[in-house]
């Protein structure tokens, strides 16, 4: 795949969301400040340019109509899996707990050579923080 015209590469993953502020004021407590926080869109920059963005599922609704399902009708069931590789797992893992996360299974050495922990954020989506372990 080739980058778009002017160089730039973004990867931007979207979450619908039942509470927009409040999935705003969860993802504020674990990621840090949104970089935009606007009415219908929150969104929250990640590591190598990927984008972690917030729609409530309304808007999403509004905005394809009948093209799409309603997101609603899978409230709380896990939906995607958002698997962030981040310095300290640990402490991000601790933070998504405090800010109302559901531990899903704690820090631990995976098969795959990373050390992972996983939570469920209150829209029911899977969060994985991550490092790669040394060899």
């Amino acid at each position: 795949m080739g980058q778009p015209a002017g160089g730039e590469s973004t990867v931007n993953l979207i979450l619908y969301v039942r509470d927009h502020a409040a999935a705003t004021a969860f993802y504020r407590r674990v990621l840090g400040e949104p970089s935009l926080n606007v009415p219908g869109m929150t969104e929250f920059e990640l590591e190598q340019g990927a984008v972690l963005g917030l729609m409530p599922e309304a808007g999403i609704r509004q905005l394809l109509g009948d093209a799409i399902q309603d997101p609603a009708l899978g409230r709380g069931i896990p939906r995607a899996e958002v698997y962030l590789r981040v310095p300290d797992p640990g402490a991000c893992h601790a933070r998504a707990l405090a800010a109302g996360a559901r531990e899903l299974s704690p820090l631990a050495a995976r098969d795959w050579g990373d050390e992972a922990a996983y939570s469920q954020d209150p829209d029911g989506h899977v969060l994985a923080f991550a490092r790669k372990l040394d060899r």
